[in-house]
């Protein structure tokens, strides 16, 4: 770990309640990486925050830890109806995770409620939960979100239960507005108060990250956190203990050699990428009856109602493969990802490495392997040139 680490919880100057110092010790994060130093204080001194932190640096605690220190001094107590904190991030998968993370902390503090929205459900099912037992805490993606402030003829006033809003957090903003949520944001953004709190999260900062800052945040205090021995001019943004590889071989021969590798390294956990949803099914059903006494699984962007419990699964299972489109590449935190392989390389260098970036997480060691044609080989100088 000692890459990444930066200080323990108790030597931050702004001092944490008991519970989420009894919560950080259950989950075993004794130091804060720098994105936690760095962002943590500013957000609970009323700062806005724009950080910008390689993937796997530690950003959902960084958010999540001064959410509930700022609810806890509030002055009036949140009522059952009363949302005092919004968490918005891309995907359904980063949003079940961030819910996760957050429930290890409010089980310290029975007074807060929280919710998770997110589509593959029933919007009906989420006026109901969100009317029985509040929401002082949502975590959502944002065409849910969008969907739950028009319900008001269905009995859910939630523009008037946003009124009490402290904390807003943008996480993955870069890919919050690469799947074109801009839309979406806006018009959520319009029933916030603007009175409150924002943090905006995200690996890279783009043109339209810095226009939703401009938007959103007022004064923000930006955050670059770079690794430890990564020099401040190197835009590298893939972790320091990733360890990447290249094959080439022949087209007739690609499948042949992922079922090899796969066949030789049945104890560990994989994540293989292909481009296509259809490329998912076709080469996960290939897999399955190709690979015995693994356990195989796969996920994609048009499984509607399965996505949520295949990847729940998946994270507890110790090893198998999960074979996936880029669905799977931001932000996700799967334990003990072992090899990241790319049956297809990605056309744009950031793609790369946000996939790359599900192995050596928080200063764990990982490894990468990418699957080249013969005349695909020049996309390792691509790869070079545009990320160090």
């Amino acid at each position: 770990m000692e890459a990444v680490t930066e200080g323990s919880w108790e030597s931050l100057p702004v001092a944490l309640s008991p519970g989420v110092l009894q919560a950080l010790r259950e989950l075993g994060f004794a130091r804060m990486t720098p994105v936690q130093s760095a962002t943590i204080p500013l957000f609970m001194n009323n700062k806005d925050v724009a950080a910008e932190a390689v993937t796997g640096s530690g950003k959902t605690l960084a958010f999540v830890i001064p959410i509930l220190e700022i609810l806890l001094r509030r002055e009036e107590k949140l009522k059952k109806m009363q949302v005092g904190a919004i968490i918005i991030t891309p995907t359904r998968e980063l949003a079940i995770q961030i819910d996760e993370v957050l429930s290890h902390f409010t089980k310290h503090f029975p007074r807060f409620s929280q919710i998770l929205l997110i589509g593959g459900r029933n919007p009906m099912e989420d006026v109901e939960k969100f009317k029985e037992h509040g929401g002082n805490i949502i975590v959502a993606t944002p065409g849910r979100l969008e969907d739950l402030f028009r319900r008001k003829a269905d009995g859910l006033d939630l523009a008037s239960c946003v009124k009490s809003l402290d904390v807003l957090v943008l996480d993955e903003a870069d890919r919050l507005l690469d799947m074109g949520f801009e839309a979406s944001l806006n018009a959520i953004l319009d029933f916030l108060p603007k009175q409150r709190r924002t943090g905006l999260f995200s690996a890279t900062q783009t043109q339209e990250v810095e226009n939703l800052v401009r938007a959103g945040l007022r004064n923000p205090v930006r955050i670059s956190v770079k690794e430890k021995g990564v020099a401040a001019s190197n835009t590298q943004k893939t972790p320091t203990r990733l360890e990447n590889y290249y094959m080439i071989c022949k087209a007739d021969e690609k499948f042949n050699q992922l079922v090899h590798f796969l066949r030789h390294h049945k104890q560990e956990k994989h994540l293989v990428f292909f481009s296509t949803c259809a490329c998912v099914e076709y080469y996960g059903k290939a897999l399955e009856s190709l690979i015995k006494q693994v356990k195989i699984m796969s996920i994609h962007g048009k499984m509607k109602h399965k996505r949520n419990k295949i990847f729940t699964e998946f994270r507890k299972f110790p090893g198998g493969i999960l074979v996936c489109t880029d669905v799977m590449a931001r932000g996700i935190d799967i334990p003990e990802v072992h090899w990241v392989l790319q049956y297809d390389p990605p056309s744009s260098a950031s793609a790369f490495v946000h996939r790359c970036g599900r192995t050596a997480r928080i200063g764990n060691v990982g490894s990468a392997l990418v699957f080249l044609l013969p005349m695909e080989e020049s996309y390792i100088n691509f790869l070079s040139i545009n990320q160090k």
